[in-house]
């Protein structure tokens, strides 16, 4: 019988997020950051600056993954699973090439991935396979020693990801007015991106209208809106709608926007709407304004009323979900056939991703997949 820990061959996680500005010293370097090479028009980037300026300068993604960390900690400590946890980010300190120094430094050569974006897409998946690439290229030409590292499968129809979301529609339902209660709608928010990108995302045989981005986000809405039906007894409209939309006006992106629908929805006469976001795993900037701040503000002027789900955050489900993925990736990793848990129709996704899922916008090295340089 073997004496190697649970989670071998892995011997670190790597936390992997967006970053945040801190404050207000940081908004503009983190959006130059954010932006660089992407040709975003300077309004909608002074727009999304001003964002930030309304809270401070801060961004609350930051202090979400701390809490994160913390909850990943303590449930590993918990169960026995002696695995450390690290965090680093594309656009803010603490930046994932100096993690990655980290690591090496501190002995750590098979590395495990949580990216903070549950669905694929090339911003939620690919890019950040590209990021790694990045960084252990600049490793590499340090000399360093270079560290394997893997990423964790899409989670979005893992259950510790979707009942707390089922939780969190059931308690803002709550508390909107009782007289709105019966008839509300629920609106399943996510991020906006190009159709043409939707239409990219998941492996190529899920490329087409919408892609698996589109289909992913639909299933999880389906499950949470099933979940709250059986627990309520009552059969709620819903629909996928988008927020966040950046870029030049001309390019399509992926439609309603939510402020739309809830004109449309209020026009039908919807007596109220939960906002769900569930493509968000934190209460990030663009759920604290765009929903909290913008389409709440919306709703007022049009008399509907609103509530917004929490996001799951560092819901202790979640953290023993991360756990039991990377319990599953280390079995498969060793040769082993794990259960892996997964609901609705769509299963579980895939470990490693294929070569062609979620294209670049132009041919970029990506670590942690079939194509990548870094195997």
């Amino acid at each position: 019988m073997s004496d190697q820990p649970a989670h071998a061959p892995y011997d670190a996680l790597l936390l992997l997020s967006f970053g945040g500005p801190e404050g207000p010293d940081d908004v503009v370097p983190f959006l130059e950051n954010v932006t660089r090479g992407r040709g975003i028009p300077r309004e909608r980037l002074k727009e999304v600056g001003q964002h930030y300026f309304l809270f401070g300068g801060v961004s609350p993604i930051n202090d979400q993954n701390r809490a994160l960390l913390s909850a990943l900690r303590e449930d590993f400590a918990a169960q026995g699973m002696d695995l450390p946890v690290y965090w680093g980010n594309r656009n803010w300190a603490p930046y994932l090439t100096d993690t990655l120094r980290r690591l090496v430094a501190d002995g750590h050569r098979r590395v495990l991935t949580l990216a903070t974006s549950a669905y694929a897409s090339y911003s939620g998946c690919r890019q950040y396979r590209e990021n790694l690439a990045d960084a252990l290229a600049a490793l590499q030409a340090e000399g360093l020693p270079l560290p394997r590292v893997d990423k964790l499968r899409h989670y979005f129809n893992h259950p510790g990801f979707v009942r707390p979301m089922v939780e969190a529609t059931l308690a803002a339902l709550e508390r909107l007015p009782e007289e709105a209660r019966a008839g509300a709608h629920l609106a399943f928010t996510t991020h906006s991106i190009p159709t043409a990108a939707a239409d990219a995302s998941g492996p190529v045989e899920d490329h087409g209208d919408g892609g698996a981005y589109v289909a992913e986000h639909l299933e999880v809405a389906r499950l949470v809106a099933d979940a709250v039906r059986e627990e309520t007894g009552a059969d709620r409209p819903w629909s996928l709608v988008y927020q966040s939309r950046s870029g030049a006006p001309h390019i399509p992106w992926l439609e309603p926007d939510i402020c739309d629908h809830l004109e449309a929805v209020h026009g039908e006469g919807a007596p109220g709407v939960v906002m769900v976001p569930i493509g968000f795993v934190s209460d990030h900037m663009e759920v604290k304004y765009d929903l909290d701040t913008e389409a709440t503000a919306r709703a007022a002027e049009i008399g509907l009323p609103v509530a917004r789900a929490a996001t799951v955050g560092a819901d202790p489900r979640f953290a023993a979900a991360v756990r039991e993925l990377v319990l599953e990736r280390a079995a498969s990793e060793r040769g082993e056939l794990p259960e892996r848990c997964a609901l609705g129709a769509l299963g579980p996704s895939h470990d490693l991703c294929p070569v062609g899922c979620c294209p670049a916008r132009a041919p970029r090295p990506a670590a942690a997949g079939a194509d990548s340089p870094y195997a």
